[in-house]
């Protein structure tokens, strides 16, 4: 089935160069021409979870995920609960060989080190099914951020320049922050070391401390540090996201609300903005009477201005054809 929506920009054309490839001298390709009918980006969706579906959702994305091949995910916090369980991404990680990335977090908790965020990776099952490699252990790089408002970089764990190809699998669900956590937050602020989450947190302006920027602006650094991510990969990335557990909060809060509405499905595409939107989306038109807590949560921190940043970025579009699959 085909959903249109309000806004129609430029789609994103992703370039061939991988993701162990810096771009620092490359400029990222634009549209030619907006999206039409003819060729919106596709978002797959299944609305049944499960390892099977989310392998199959994969290969229908008919990108293939070779070389050294980064799966992007939350350990999640300890304590918490809200992150993709091991068991329904095993298959998934071990049929691409991937290697669980993460970098650490820029809050406290436990996962501010090393150590602790490997502890946490296994006390929640996630080194039992593949390596998991925090990546900014021994230091950082940065990327550059081409078009931006507030970045002009993107600092990244290190050793994220020693893969060929990412997969951004990402749990959808509320956020404190951002309204909802999708796919452009957790390839931004995600692959973004401690310093680079500070300097996203701060709107640009700092690298040990937060700040106190304007809401926009914070959300807008996020679009720009997660298209810094995408030209880096060029064609060599791709995006799925599973909207279960669909609390108000996000899988780095150790303690987060109970999801107060019923699972959605899992969904993926080539384009990171119709991907988020058409989640987004699904909330909305959801016949669950609990959405109205997490539309509330994402409304209330202007959460869809991150997909509007990103779009005229060129990051792709909020405008997209959904393919059921059963």
């Amino acid at each position: 089935m085909k959903s249109s929506f309000l806004t129609m920009m430029f789609a994103i054309l992703f370039a061939t160069s991988g993701c162990a490839q810096t771009q620092t001298n490359q400029e990222p390709s634009l549209p030619e021409i907006p999206p039409t009918e003819e060729n919106l980006p596709k978002v797959y969706f299944y609305k049944e979870i499960s390892s099977e579906n989310l392998v199959k959702i994969y290969e229908a994305l008919g990108r293939e995920a070779k070389g050294r091949v980064a799966v992007k995910l939350s350990t999640g916090e300890p304590g918490g609960h809200n992150f993709l369980q091991p068991a329904l991404i095993k298959e998934l990680v071990q049929i691409v060989n991937g290697t669980i990335v993460e970098c650490n977090t820029a809050y406290g908790g436990g996962r501010a080190n090393t150590e602790s965020h490997l502890k946490a990776a296994a006390d929640h099952g996630f080194t039992a099914i593949a390596t998991v490699d925090i990546m900014d252990a021994e230091g950082e790089t940065e990327l550059p951020v081409t078009g931006g408002k507030h970045l002009t970089r993107d600092i990244v764990g290190k050793n994220y320049l020693n893969y060929d190809f990412t997969i951004i699998l990402s749990h959808f669900k509320g956020h404190a922050m951002g309204g909802f956590g999708g796919a452009i937050k957790n390839m931004s602020i995600g692959i973004a070391s401690s310093n680079g989450k500070r300097l996203i947190h701060s709107a640009g302006t700092s690298t040990t401390s937060w700040g106190n920027p304007a809401q926009d602006d914070f959300l807008e650094s996020m679009a720009e540090a997660a298209k810094a991510v995408a030209d880096h990969c060029g064609g060599n990335i791709l995006y799925i996201s599973v909207a279960n557990n669909l609390s108000v909060d996000c899988d780095c809060d150790s303690s987060p609300a109970d999801s107060e509405m019923g699972d959605i499905g899992i969904l993926a595409s080539l384009d990171p903005v119709a991907l988020d939107r058409a989640c987004t989306d699904l909330v909305r038109s959801s016949e669950d009477h609990g959405k109205i807590h997490l539309i509330e949560r994402i409304d209330s921190r202007h959460g869809m201005h991150t997909l509007d940043h990103a779009e005229s970025l060129g990051m792709g579009s909020q405008k997209y054809e959904l393919v059921e699959l059963d």
